[in-house]
């Protein structure tokens, strides 16, 4: 099954977090990250006043169902030094399922697509950047695209390795 994870930090070395993720990520033996955006540095969305993001998409592959695979990145979460004190406040880490086999999930833990993946610059310009022709439900991400103020995402010199 075919999976869309969004990353983000802004705490401590954002890029090394970003990187140590996507390692733990591609251990798992039930995953593979077949492709990994571009890191863009962006402005924090809401929440208290903090430090600038870094964010990357990544597509993964996995044998594991939805809920199966959120409690991993939660884990992973957790071993990179993730706390959840304040509501979107700064983090080490945040991994979000955005997308998964186009399924629709409605479950107190877990919906998808993520409801708010659209509204997110953040998620959809470096989404597209991997997937040109990805959608959410019947719209192509790139619709999305020309409604979101993205002038605070800009690209980050750093790529990722897988």
């Amino acid at each position: 099954m075919k999976a869309i994870v969004a990353l983000g930090s802004n705490l401590g070395d954002r890029f090394e977090y970003l990187q140590k993720a996507v390692n733990e990520i591609n251990s798992l033996k039930e995953i593979e990250v077949s492709k990994i955006s571009s890191v863009y540095e962006t402005l924090p969305v809401g929440g208290p006043e903090q430090g600038n993001y870094l964010n990357a998409v990544i597509s993964l592959n996995t044998e594991l169902e939805a809920d199966e695979l959120l409690l991993k990145l939660l884990l992973i979460e957790l071993n990179l030094g993730r706390q959840r004190e304040i509501a979107w406040g700064p983090r080490t880490i945040d991994l979000d399922l955005i997308w998964f086999e186009d399924q629709t999930i409605n479950l107190e833990n877990l919906v998808l697509p993520h409801p708010r993946a659209h509204e997110r610059c953040f998620v959809i310009k470096p989404w597209l950047e991997i997937e040109p022709g990805a959608r959410i439900g019947n719209i192509e991400i790139q619709e999305f695209l020309k409604d979101l103020d993205c002038s605070g995402v800009n690209l980050f010199p750093n790529r990722l390795a897988n």
